[in-house]
């Protein structure tokens, strides 16, 4: 056949085709808009949940189900739904029109609330449902607690699809395991009773103060165990993959393998999924994670334990930035488990569980933890005056002898705040940061050259401090690079390594060594750490945060926790002044007691965690009219709004800032205990009014600020 009879052709094929569509009797259905096609006889509408994370939306819509799609929407499955369709787009009875967008079929109904026509589920995704009723009810609950939309909550939730682990089948569940002996927590004095009661099903609730060590995974592994064996479920959220891997290897000694799921970052999406999937599905009772995990499904949940929840890595960064501290809590509420806080500090927050009654105290005797705890010593500014050796170098003469005895036996830590080379100047009589003349920024001296200005470049000379006119200076801050340098040359035959942001070791072998970390790096040394040193104390403390001195210590006891115990000749030296209480608790390794003592005065000064606080942050008129306009409590207290650091263009950020350039004000409101739902209430309902009217000028609300000043 020729090219002409090819195109001669084709238009009477066409006509064919149009006329026979037109004579059809019954129309034919068009996925996703469904135009003409029948509705399920039963349960014809799907009320679904959109992702879309605007307040103002942030509610149920009802769909129309097709019959087609009757046997794959089911409740818990992912569809697509057209949204955004205006009511004068109807044909045939049906709401057409919008774009595609993604959702979750939360429930089928026989009829539905609203009274227009309905628009047509577009399509069923997937037909594995991922989104229970558990789950959905502990997203509500979060997205209430923290003034969000349902749908942030679940983007955070529920992990993205993979359709290749969709299809792979899950194993078979495992029959539970006996129930483990309590091993290393008969160290604490309701250990046992901790784990026997897990094992009976009972749910006890405790803020367990560790023991400093290595045994601490294996205990958390212990408690899963009996909770395994009383028919549940168990969760652990770790801070990081690092603590998640501990958790693991413990889990896998205990109980075997195959009987927990792993969730972190680091498994890659599709094997993050597929485990994901087999604890949705049942196949798996116990799961370790990082942050993400704590929204895992897990089935008949019976013991919810965190870890080191002082650590900011578990507070997430999205919105609504919900902390996995309080995302456990309210499971452990609302499924009525057991719920273990374990950390070998002790935060304010934990403290509140304790003294409220909700949770029991689960600790050691204090000749447990003299046994346990390396020996403290302690460097204030008055015997680095005296000290020759700290005048000519970094260290006292009492931290080289420490790192000199500590390395005939064994690796030393060395903690520093900052990692990076170029250190950062202040006054050495009074401790007043050095700061340039033109434009406030800090002064620096990279290796030892001349003073100059870290922002703008110029040279200062004739520094001399504004405050008591001295003109010497001392290194505010040495990074790890620099400090490993200046060790390096102190100890040539030992060899330094380093761990910090760019480069985390996990472990190191048992051999001397300088180990130079920043804090939250340190790497576990085989059989424990001879001697660590913790260094430039004052600038952790001197941080204008209310939580630096608890923060502070934290990062000690955590890095003093590697080191071997009195018993085995480990030993920590700090340089910090002696007199102040984080270090004083440091010396007598009570971060419970310091915990309480901070509560205290939180609770005369009223601020949190004794009542609940909001910050609200934006440019100044927007944030002046957000808080006219919004009705807070009538017990709210507004403080501010103050000025925040404008954020130079290039430099770091942290989230949450404002935008490079751009100044922004902050304002924090208060209520007392009780009135935390209210506040939360008021101002997503003000923000909803605000987004639904178009808006203006962004305004951005944080529930619960880790970061208060």
């Amino acid at each position: 056949m020729s090219s002409e009879n090819e195109k001669s052709d084709e238009p009477e094929q066409l006509a064919l085709i149009r006329e026979t569509v037109r004579k059809a009797k019954v129309p034919r259905a068009k996925p996703r808009t469904w135009r003409g096609a029948a509705l399920a006889k039963e349960l014809p509408v799907a009320r679904v949940v959109v992702n879309k994370g605007a307040l103002h939306l942030d509610q149920f819509f009802d769909y129309a189900v097709p019959e087609e799609l009757d046997e794959a929407a089911r409740p818990g499955v992912r569809v697509r739904v057209r949204f955004g369709a205006g009511a004068h787009q109807v044909r045939g009875g049906r709401r057409e029109g919008g774009r595609l967008i993604d959702g979750f079929l939360v429930e089928r109904r026989a009829e539905s609330d609203y009274s227009g026509p309905l628009a047509a589920l577009a399509d069923v995704v997937s037909p594995e449902p991922v989104l229970g009723p558990e789950l959905l009810g502990l997203a509500r609950a979060v997205a209430d607690r923290y003034a969000g939309s349902l749908a942030d909550v679940l983007q955070l939730a529920v992990p993205p699809r993979n359709a290749s682990a969709e299809r792979r089948p899950s194993p078979a569940p495992l029959p539970p395991p006996r129930a483990p002996e309590p091993g290393s927590w008969t160290r604490y004095e309701r250990g046992p009773a901790f784990l026997d009661s897990l094992a009976r099903g009972g749910a006890p609730r405790a803020v367990w103060n560790a023991l400093p060590g290595p045994y601490w995974a294996q205990e958390i592994a212990r408690a899963v165990a009996a909770t395994l064996a009383s028919g549940r479920g168990a969760l652990v959220v770790v801070p990081d993959g690092r603590a998640a891997g501990r958790v693991d290897a413990a889990l896998t000694e205990v109980l075997g393998e195959g009987r927990h799921a792993v969730l972190t970052a680091e498994a890659g999406p599709e094997k993050r999924y597929a485990q994901w999937l087999a604890v949705r599905r049942g196949a798996v009772r116990a799961v370790v994670g990082t942050r993400a995990a704590m929204f895992a499904p897990v089935r008949d949940l019976g013991l919810a334990v965190i870890w080191d929840d002082g650590d900011g890595s578990h507070s997430e960064p999205h919105a609504p930035q919900p902390h996995a501290r309080e995302v456990l809590l309210l499971r452990a509420a609302h499924d009525r488990c057991a719920f273990l806080l374990g950390s070998t500090s002790c935060t304010v927050e934990a403290a509140q569980l304790v003294e409220s009654g909700w949770a029991q105290a689960l600790g050691a005797g204090r000749e447990q933890v003299r046994k346990a705890a390396p020996l403290i010593r302690t460097v204030g500014d008055g015997e680095l005056a005296r000290d020759e050796a700290a005048r000519a170098a970094r260290l006292p003469s009492l931290a080289w002898q420490a790192v000199r005895e500590g390395l005939k036996t064994g690796p030393v830590l060395v903690q520093v705040p900052r990692r990076g080379y170029v250190p950062r100047l202040a006054c050495e009589r009074c401790r007043t940061p050095a700061r340039c003349r033109h434009c406030a920024g800090p002064l620096e001296a990279p290796e030892q050259q001349e003073l100059r200005c870290g922002w703008c470049g110029r040279g200062a000379p004739d520094w001399h401090c504004a405050e008591c006119g001295s003109t010497r200076l001392r290194a505010q801050v040495v990074g790890a690079r620099r400090t490993a340098e200046e060790l390096g040359r102190a100890f040539p035959a030992v060899p330094v390594r380093t761990s910090g942001r760019d480069h985390v070791l996990d472990s190191v072998p048992g051999r001397p060594a300088l180990v130079v970390s920043t804090p939250g790096a340190e790497p576990v040394a085989e059989g424990g750490y001879a001697a660590a040193l913790l260094l430039d104390g004052w600038a952790m403390l001197g941080r204008p945060d209310l939580r630096a001195g608890e923060e502070a210590l934290r990062r000690w006891i955590d890095a003093a926790s590697l080191v071997r115990g009195q018993a085995e000749g480990g030993a920590v030296v700090v340089v910090a002044e002696p007199t102040l209480r984080p270090v004083q608790a440091l010396v007598r390794w009570d971060p419970v007691g310091h915990a309480q003592r901070e509560l205290a005065e939180r609770a005369e000064l009223g601020f949190p965690p004794v009542s609940r606080m909001a910050a609200v942050t934006g440019p100044p008129e927007a944030v002046e009219g957000f808080l006219t306009a919004a009705g807070l409590p009538a017990d709210a207290e507004v403080l501010g709004p103050v000025p925040l650091p404008v954020v130079r263009p290039g430099g770091p950020r942290r989230p949450g800032d404002p935008p490079p350039g751009e100044q922004w004000d902050r304002a924090l409101v208060r209520v007392p205990p009780g009135s935390g739902a209210a506040l939360a209430s008021s101002l997503k309902q003000a923000r909803a009014a605000r987004m639904a009217r178009g808006g203006g000028e962004p305004v951005r609300i944080r529930v619960d600020p880790p970061d208060i000043g």
